[in-house]
């Protein structure tokens, strides 16, 4: 649903700069106007159909990029290569998901501290992209059971590369819904706004009763957090933490 909304923005700014542009006086419709046209209709048809904020730099980007790439006259192997890359790093991307955002070592440090002040044996990261997280962690953490969980092929395998020296640290491709957050201490997440009601409403059942659930910049919506956690990183980055109890 979130591609055809997307390619329904950029089709409607399409038609929209095609219409109006030729009406304008001959000083202001050139190409420059023609593509501030439908890129800000883009925009506003995205805003307008409830897409992520972060659609907005792919609607005002996308027709301007396309056309110098088409001005380079690359051959068509490129292009081919470049939609494979990006679908193996971005791979939930058009489902809604959140792209691959890295976690800063400010947050490995807190997430660090939180670690050995819970004690934990069992950690586990939904959304691990290349291990940001995880492997510092599985360095710092020799004795702690690290299980990462990441959808997307690349980031993936290049968790699984880098986590390869740590015998602790071990990274799963699958569905994170339908793993067991019984066995974990303490649980950390960098996911989406949009998942985080489902992801609270599993957890809330699924972890076992005193574990922690960190969740890095996305609040679960009806939960009471027992601390926030103020990052001193360049995303200011707020760590809502949980303490499961049912």
């Amino acid at each position: 649903m979130t591609l055809y909304k997307a390619l329904l923005a950029q089709l409607f700014g399409l038609i929209t700069a095609i219409g109006i542009n030729p009406l304008l006086p001959i000083a202001y419709s050139g190409l420059e106007s023609f593509l501030i046209l439908q890129s800000s209709t883009a925009m506003l048809c995205s805003t307008l159909l409830h897409q992520r904020r972060w659609w907005l730099i792919i609607h005002i980007l996308f027709l301007p990029s396309a056309l110098t790439l088409h001005s380079l006259e690359l051959s068509a192997h490129w292009y081919l290569l470049t939609l494979i890359l990006l679908t193996l790093v971005f791979w939930g991307t058009i489902k809604g998901d959140v792209p691959l955002f890295l976690s800063s070592t400010a947050v490995v440090d807190s997430v660090s501290q939180f670690i050995t002040k819970e004690s934990a044996q069992h950690f586990a990261e939904l959304g691990a992209g290349i291990g940001t997280i995880t492997v510092p962690l599985a360095q710092q953490h020799p004795q702690l059971v690290i299980n990462a969980w990441e959808r997307a092929p690349l980031p993936w395998a290049i968790n699984v590369w880098r986590s390869r020296h740590y015998a602790n640290s071990r990274c799963y491709r699958g569905d994170l819904w339908n793993c067991d957050f019984n066995q974990y201490d303490v649980i950390f997440a960098f996911l989406s706004p949009a998942v985080m009601p489902e992801l609270g409403a599993k957890l809330q059942t699924a972890m076992r009763p005193g574990s922690l659930l960190i969740s890095s910049s996305f609040a679960i919506p009806d939960w009471e957090p027992e601390t926030i956690k103020q990052v001193n990183d360049l995303a200011k980055t707020q760590l809502y933490c949980y303490r499961i109890n049912y």
